[in-house]
């Protein structure tokens, strides 16, 4: 799980400041207040894995396009840092061997735990290249535990692990950069430590389980192409959905709810109830079965007939890629959602708030949002006040931009799930429109009962 992230000098943001990360994150604000951008970052470090470069920003192709360093970089300074950061908890600890160097010139070795880890790149840009200005991975949350690994060296708290002194020259025994392509953009000049390539595993792995779905959606078909190939989510604009839905139909993928077992289909079909926008859906095969196409198949009631998809209302379309991301993805996986239910009607809202709590629970799913809802919002206030989910568990935000540079605030819940600090009117105030249509309507009646007069 993505524990923190932070960011400096990365598009409206000078210093975002460490933003804790939760099961549950929403990140709620007025437009153009740099929500998409705190997503952004670590769509850019997913998508730069693998590739030798120092960073990608992107193309036509790939999860973000941000052009290039001079759009990315805060105010378009030149001149200026580029500081990416994220924390995390890893799901499978490891241990590795440490070689470390005494006063006296004596080495020993001694194991290093690894439930987690920080990373922090810097990355500048000097005649039209970009390069890596400095980097650290830090092990520990205990200051007096900590190790930092900086560029080609290793350091540590003066009393450290075994008490042995890691801010000597000769710290380390090894000359090496950690070896993520991303980051070693000529890996010629560096050495590789094989006791700590767990760690450069760890930092993919974790990578390979953050799934994106972004704000809009491909148009539905009436026929659907099976190729008898896996893909890993539903795609960026849910394109891949139906994929997704006939691989785990002819696997026969099981989920768990409460302990027992459930297709995908049947689980998708209750929440469709729930929010009032199907009663059922079905894969049905198309001609052969062996040309393996299929179409989707809809009923609205229990008492209707069954369409395609693609006569459905936009809501379905919405909501469905968002239902099988949740069931389809490994558990532990990483949900980045932009704009969820955007097109769905406000008690379908709700229940998305629902969806996301039963996912984290049931399937160890980190989520992050970036939403307008009021009453996704709120549900997620209501459940926190019967108990349903614990504060800690959940991480809302309130994001601002004044005169050009983004800010951040953490939202003060209370576990009556009262709001502190929410901004004044940001949803609008509903209770001053009625009172003015109520001032409005008294108006009008007197006037009618002066002209009557």
């Amino acid at each position: 799980m993505i524990t923190h992230i932070r960011m400096k000098n990365f598009k409206s943001w000078k210093d975002s400041g460490e933003v804790k990360l939760a099961p549950l994150t929403g990140f709620f604000g007025t437009n153009s207040s740099g929500k998409s951008s705190l997503l952004q970052m670590l769509l850019l470090l997913k998508q730069t894995i693998g590739r030798n470069e120092v960073i990608f920003f992107g193309d036509e192709n790939s999860l973000v396009n941000l052009g290039n360093f001079r759009e990315v970089i805060h105010e378009h300074n030149l001149d200026a840092t580029l500081g990416l950061e994220f924390g995390c908890k890893i799901q499978d600890p490891f241990t590795v061997e440490i070689s470390s160097e005494n006063e006296h010139g004596f080495f020993r070795k001694f194991p290093l735990d690894i439930d987690g880890f920080t990373f922090n790149p810097f990355i500048h840009e000097n005649s039209r290249r970009l390069s890596i200005k400095r980097f650290s991975y830090i092990v520990g949350q205990d200051p007096t535990q900590q190790i930092k690994y900086e560029n080609k060296g290793l350091y540590g708290h003066p009393r450290g692990p075994k008490n042995w002194n890691l801010n000597s020259v000769n710290a380390y025994s090894a000359s090496i950069v950690f070896e993520i392509p991303s980051f070693v953009p000529d890996k010629r000049h560096f050495e590789t430590d094989e006791s700590l390539k767990p760690l450069f595993s760890a930092f993919e792995e974790l990578f390979s389980q953050v799934r994106y779905l972004g704000p809009t959606r491909v148009h539905p078909q009436r026929y659907y192409h099976w190729s008898d190939k896996d893909p890993t989510d539903v795609g960026l604009w849910g394109d891949k959905v139906i994929d997704a839905l006939l691989c785990a139909h002819m696997r026969r993928v099981k989920i768990s709810k409460k302990g027992k077992e459930a297709t995908i289909e049947y689980r998708i079909s209750e929440w469709l109830r729930e929010m009032d926008l199907a009663y059922s859906f079905s894969l049905k095969p198309v001609g052969a079965l062996k040309d393996d196409n299929y179409e989707v198949r809809i009923q609205k009631s229990a008492t209707s007939p069954a369409v395609t998809l693609a006569d459905m209302g936009y809501g379905l379309t919405d909501v469905l890629p968002m239902l099988v991301l949740c069931y389809y993805t490994p558990e532990g996986s990483t949900l980045i959602l932009e704009q969820p239910g955007i097109h769905l009607h406000p008690m379908a809202q709700t229940q998305l708030a629902d969806l996301f709590l039963e996912v984290i629970r049931e399937r160890n799913l980190q989520i992050l949002i970036e939403s307008h809802s009021e009453h996704l919002l709120t549900r997620l206030q209501r459940r926190i006040a019967e108990k349903q989910i614990g504060q800690n568990d959940v991480a809302l935000y309130f994001c601002r931009n004044t005169d050009e540079v983004s800010t951040i605030e953490e939202l003060e819940v209370t576990e009556s799930g009262d709001i502190k600090n929410w901004p004044e009117n940001f949803f609008g105030n509903v209770i001053g429109d009625m009172f003015a249509v109520t001032d409005a309507q008294d108006t009008q009646m007197t006037n009618q009962v002066e002209m009557s007069d």
